[in-house]
């Protein structure tokens, strides 16, 4: 993974309007840099990602095992640490800002396991 020579304020300006980003992560038993797009919220200094299956997702163990993920967007990549959230205050915290964005119906939907969630630094 690319290291990070982007500026806070371009990242935020490259999120500002978007939908979804990229994370890649590294895989906890083959190793290899797994990547794929997913929902996101940004607060301050910070992207909030909640697992599509909570707890037993496998890019939320590969996380937990590997805490260096990238997050990218229309050419703009960021190294950085990802922290597990399992406080049900934190978790539901996010899953109010994720409600805010997407719409409580596709949360509902596309989430039907909200245990835990991920806090990724962009600072």
């Amino acid at each position: 993974m690319p290291e990070d020579t982007v500026t806070n304020a371009a990242v935020r300006d490259a999120l500002a309007d978007a939908r979804e980003i990229e994370l890649t992560h590294t895989g906890r038993r083959s190793g290899r840099q797994i990547s794929h797009p997913v929902w996101f919220v940004q607060q301050d200094d910070s992207v909030f990602l909640m697992p599509i299956t909570g707890s037993d997702s496998d890019w939320y163990k590969n996380v937990r095992r590997t805490p260096r993920v990238e997050i990218a967007r229309d050419g703009m990549a960021v190294s950085t640490s990802a922290t597990p959230i399992t406080d049900a205050d934190r978790v539901r915290r996010v899953e109010e800002m994720f409600r805010a964005k997407y719409g409580a119906d596709q949360v509902d939907a596309q989430y039907p396991k909200r245990d835990v969630a991920v806090q990724v630094a962009l600072a």
